[in-house]
């Protein structure tokens, strides 16, 4: 059951993991959303968002710490990817690490409505 539970492999089950694993995979209705909003950001369709595809939609110069001298933009960047699932820091989100991600996020949205509406709302789609 751990290992079935602790998709990260990192010894523990935290509370995302412990959720995907009791839902289960997202419905189509879901998977659907979560693909475009990857396809958006994978503005060069190369299968994974890096720096080059995030400077078409996230413009870094204006985050405060670029703004304060504490970061540089593409430190920024390498931030949001972190924070959207670069589970192995390569500075890349596949696919997968994208849909992990949002499998966790899904697993605590009771409603399908309600979850399609939060990707159109956080990534300005139709």
């Amino acid at each position: 059951l751990m290992r079935a539970l602790d998709t990260n492999q990192d010894g523990n089950v935290d509370f995302e993991e412990f959720l995907v694993g009791i839902r289960g995979e997202m419905n189509e209705t879901r998977k659907a959303i979560v693909e475009q909003a990857f396809n958006k950001f994978d503005a060069d369709g190369s299968g994974v968002i890096n720096n080059e595809d995030l400077r078409d939609v996230y413009d870094a110069s204006r985050h405060p710490k670029v703004k304060k001298g504490e970061m540089t933009e593409d430190e920024v960047f390498l931030e949001f990817l972190q924070n959207f699932g670069d589970s192995n820091r390569d500075g890349q989100i596949t696919k997968d690490e994208w849909f992990d991600y949002y499998a966790a996020v899904s697993s605590s949205v009771d409603n399908d409505e309600h979850f399609v509406l939060l990707m159109k709302n956080a990534w300005k789609l139709e």
